[in-house]
């Protein structure tokens, strides 16, 4: 867990917001709308809290939603301490209802669940709807429950309620506890940022002092604090976050700080020639570039499903990156570009908000391995986050804007056996892809785009001749922080002009598609 006593957040901000995870799959979304208001949070699962308030006085606590039904027996409840903290509280949905349950009100299996859209209508006006909601009027929300509140605590009153929900809205003003049957976080209840920043603000007097600049000075101060005078080896991948991390322990350590960047052959067309620009100018010998291509792709011969490649690559990657370490000697810490939904995931109370979809690649298992202190700076942060602390440390725009990458890399873009002359078609094509995105002014307007290669193939016509060849997938995607997203709606025009491109320009390709499923139901990957 993140353990962040309260004094040391005081030097780069006042208030802070306790975000109780009850394993809803909405909970990183509510941080990011507090974060959004320029005030810090943390989330924290429910039963860890009372160890997280032995060092840390939140301003105002936030319940989410989850999975659980409030009548088990042994299903997730509320710290009392929070309780008793006398600080202000909402709930969401399972928030809501165990909150009305521990306060003496009553929960019932409801017979008609409540998913999708609904409308509510305004019966009275709260702290939490002033300025947002006005009585008698209807509003749409995103509700996803089955349990309904049947009775409310004492002191509470309904401030709003939809066709199945009769306590859609409570509040409690004396106490300034509220709870909300839907979810104000998600996009589809389109007020819902205005109801947390009253939340945060109004209600709570959180001040806007959550700022890059003066996180940069804190963690810098914490980093030479913690490193002292050890050598830190960090894992350089070229993605926005391994060069930010890069960057920052660069500022803090500098010359204590050694990289390592192993090439598995995998990356985006000309990305290894560009990272060796930015970091040998940028750390000059304390940059090593490590070519080790050949290595995985024997490693991954005849092997085609898609755990099997994540699992070899990162077990590759450790025995390169293990072997390195060697030769640099007296290495005393191990750097990671860990994020902020990863530590999420990691301490949750159910191993997550949701179920594996894919093992994540990383260097886990080297720190206890190498005898090794791991080293996260980033690791209270989420993506877009990052990117502006990388403009904070003076990182070109075009790395920090750059688009996601796997740590597998094109090795999971490319279902099927991981071939080097299909690697090279693959990158031909994301490039010109890349490049057409480039021209018309969309890079910055997607979250991440690229191809993915199939192992099909189909009948063309190349000219007068009939081709064999292979069908290549085009994704792009918008998102904010990569738990939703949705697809970017290409100009048929373009997608056209792309697809003519990559058919004349790569050989081995017939067949250009555009794949437009979400996420969810898709992922983002195809593997």
């Amino acid at each position: 867990m993140t353990k962040i006593n309260n004094k040391m957040l005081n030097k780069f901000q006042s208030d802070n917001i306790l975000i109780v995870d009850f394993g809803s799959q909405y909970t990183q979304l509510i941080a990011r709308r507090v974060r959004e208001e320029a005030v810090f949070c943390q989330i924290i699962p429910y039963d860890k809290v009372d160890e997280y308030l032995l060092n840390n006085e939140p301003k105002a606590i936030i319940l989410s939603g989850g999975p659980s039904s409030v009548i088990g027996i042994k299903t997730p409840r509320i710290s009392e301490k929070i309780i008793n903290l006398e600080v202000p509280i909402l709930g969401i949905c399972y928030g809501q209802q165990v909150m009305v349950k521990q306060l003496g009100g009553e929960v019932v299996s409801s017979e008609t669940s409540e998913f999708g859209r609904a409308k509510i209508i305004m019966l009275k006006s709260c702290s939490l709807t002033n300025n947002v909601w006005k009585e008698g009027k209807e509003y749409q929300v995103w509700m996803s429950h089955g349990d309904a509140v049947e009775k409310i605590p004492d002191d509470f009153y309904v401030v709003a309620q939809s066709e199945r929900s009769a306590f859609a809205v409570i509040a409690n003003e004396k106490k300034k506890f509220y709870g909300v049957q839907f979810h104000p976080e998600v996009v589809h209840t389109p007020e819902g940022k205005k109801l947390i920043n009253n939340f945060v603000k109004k209600i709570s007097d959180c001040k806007s002092s959550w700022s890059m600049e003066s996180f940069l000075n804190y963690k810098v101060n914490l980093l030479k604090k913690q490193i002292g005078t050890g050598k830190v080896l960090c894992g350089l991948s070229g993605g926005v976050d391994s060069s930010v991390t890069a960057a920052l322990l660069d500022k803090a350590i500098g010359d204590q700080l050694v990289c390592v960047f192993v090439d598995h052959g995998l990356l985006r067309g000309g990305e290894a020639k560009e990272i060796d620009g930015i970091f040998k100018e940028r750390l000059g010998n304390r940059f090593i570039h490590v070519n080790a291509s050949e290595i995985f792709f024997k490693a991954l011969k005849n092997i085609s499903d898609p755990e099997k490649k994540r699992k070899t690559i990162g077990k590759k990657f450790i025995e390169v990156f293990e072997l390195e370490a060697k030769k640099i000697g007296n290495v005393k810490f191990l750097a990671q570009g860990t994020l902020y939904p990863d530590v999420i995931e990691s301490v949750s109370f159910s191993g997550g908000p949701s179920v594996t979809i894919k093992s994540h690649h990383n260097v886990g298992g080297l720190p206890e391995k190498m005898n090794l202190e791991l080293v996260e700076p980033l690791r209270e942060l989420f993506k877009d986050e990052v990117r502006i602390l990388g403009k904070e440390l003076d990182l070109p725009n075009y790395l920090i804007g750059r688009h996601p990458f796997p740590g597998p890399g094109l090795a999971i873009r490319m279902p099927g056996e991981i071939t080097e002359e299909a690697i090279i078609t693959l990158q031909e094509a994301d490039t010109i892809f890349i490049e057409e995105i480039r021209n018309a002014d969309l890079y910055d307007k997607i979250w991440q785009a690229f191809c993915v290669l199939l192992p099909v193939k189909s009948v063309g016509v190349m000219g007068d001749a009939r081709s064999y060849d292979k069908a290549l997938v085009l994704r792009a995607i918008t998102s904010v922080d990569g738990m939703t997203a949705d697809v970017y709606p290409f100009e048929h025009a373009f997608l056209s002009r792309v697809s003519t491109r990559i058919v004349n320009e790569v050989k081995g390709i017939n067949r250009v598609t555009y794949d437009i499923t979400s996420k969810p139901p898709g992922t983002i990957e195809w593997e």
